[in-house]
């Protein structure tokens, strides 16, 4: 059993888990945020990204443990004051979702993108979206609203 303490969406939380519990399960079980999607439990389909220390990580392929002491955003931790992330915006805006079941994990990996890679082309987000599959749109909107999305987070919006 590990007792872990983390900063999950800017508040500090301690849990107690066995071992082997993987942050997606701790995530989604002991705190209660299901925004958090378990997909495909294999680390293909990106549905359970988070964002740990500020860079995406495929939650289910990393154990609890490993994040004692990180700071840990989930998709329940992007919006503030009542008001969408940018990124989140931009997917609304310009369609970037149909089902909903891939969007926390594609607005996550998309949040690392902008912040690290802000003038990212068409192609690249193409490529960085490589991990985040999704079965319902053709990627276009998702792509256009992660180029918006990103323009905005540079603006400062």
């Amino acid at each position: 059993m590990s007792s872990l303490t983390l900063n999950v969406n800017g508040r500090s939380v301690t849990a107690d888990v066995p071992d082997r519990t993987l942050l997606v399960e701790c995530i989604r079980e002991a705190l209660g945020l299901t925004g958090t999607h378990v997909g495909c439990d294999t680390s293909q389909c990106g549905a359970c990204v988070v964002l740990v220390d500020g860079r995406s990580v495929k939650s289910c392929s990393m154990f609890a443990w490993e994040a004692d002491g990180a700071e840990v955003t989930t998709i329940e931790g992007l919006a503030s004051d009542g008001s969408l992330h940018p990124m989140q915006q931009a997917f609304k805006e310009h369609h970037g979702l149909q089902c909903g079941f891939c969007t926390p994990g594609m607005v996550l990996s998309a949040v690392d993108l902008a912040t690290h890679h802000a003038d990212a082309s068409e192609s690249e987000v193409r490529e960085w979206l490589e991990g985040n599959l999704c079965r319902c749109t053709g990627y276009q909107n998702i792509v256009k609203a992660v180029l918006v999305g990103a323009e905005a987070m540079e603006a400062g919006a």
